[in-house]
């Protein structure tokens, strides 16, 4: 199994992009859902976006050595941790996972850097405050302080330096949709 490891800062475009790769038949790409015990947003679907638990699911998951990696961020309505579970399913085709940095160099060293291949995604960081607001209009109860955080934190997690550090030497930009997919799909291809 190779573990295709999506990445980019907030509003990039990795949900949109996700969804098509795992709609080409032709990749044949099974999802990797990482957890999270943050609430569910309008229009996500357990099992989908995430695998929706609380901090106890987490720790019964940590206690049987299942989890890979998990990162916690302090935003302003609470503590929300995310992490990549080893949780007994089967994958017999290669997987798509949206990730951080952080992500990608845990499941590095869990899988091996062989069977782990980065997707970095990029765009203009006017247009992803543009898509961040406009996906927070739409919830039904708008957190805007924590679309905020998001943003700027994404600044010193996804610093070019970090990106050099995990070895990736080919980002995606995200500035039109179709082409961004197309180089993607012929990287997938390639293996």
């Amino acid at each position: 199994m190779r573990l295709f490891c999506l990445m980019g800062k907030s509003a990039s475009g990795k949900d949109s992009i996700y969804r098509e790769l795992l709609k080409d038949e032709n990749l044949s790409l099974e999802p990797y859902v990482i957890y999270t015990t943050r609430p569910i947003r309008e229009g996500e679907e357990d099992g989908r976006e995430y695998h929706f638990t609380d901090v106890e699911g987490m720790e019964k998951l940590k206690a049987e050595g299942r989890v890979i990696e998990s990162r916690v961020y302090h935003t302003v309505h609470g503590d929300w941790y995310y992490f990549t579970a080893d949780d007994g399913r089967e994958h017999k085709k290669d997987c798509l996972i949206i990730g951080t940095l952080e992500v990608y160099n845990k499941i590095k060293v869990y899988y091996g850097e062989e069977n782990v291949i980065p997707l970095y995604i990029t765009v203009d960081d006017g247009v992803r405050l543009e898509r961040a607001l406009e996906r927070e209009r739409a919830q039904k109860e708008p957190r805007y302080a924590e679309m905020c955080r998001r943003f700027l934190a994404d600044e010193a997690d996804f610093s070019a330096e970090k990106i050099r550090e995990a070895g990736i030497a080919v980002v995606y930009e995200n500035d039109d949709l179709s082409t961004c997919l197309e180089k993607i799909k012929e990287r997938i291809a390639r293996g």
